[in-house]
């Protein structure tokens, strides 16, 4: 039940959203582009982040810029 405690662990990093170009999910309505979030957790392919509704949501990577690589 890691999932109920995903909101208040710590944050890994922060990324900036660069598109919400979805081929098969409606991302427009969490994700802002240019907005930045906090990520809670990462997979291979998912970054759990803090969306625009106040939870936490698994998204593909390539909507993402890590901004701590700059």
């Amino acid at each position: 039940m890691i999932h109920l405690n995903r909101q208040t662990d710590k944050t890994l990093k922060q990324v900036k959203c660069v598109h919400t170009n979805a081929k098969k999910y409606m991302v427009n309505r969490t994700l802002t582009v240019g907005n930045t979030y906090e990520v809670k957790n990462e997979t291979e392919e998912f970054l759990f982040v803090v969306d625009n509704t106040g939870k936490v949501g698994g998204y593909y990577k390539e909507y993402f810029e890590d901004l701590s690589a700059e």
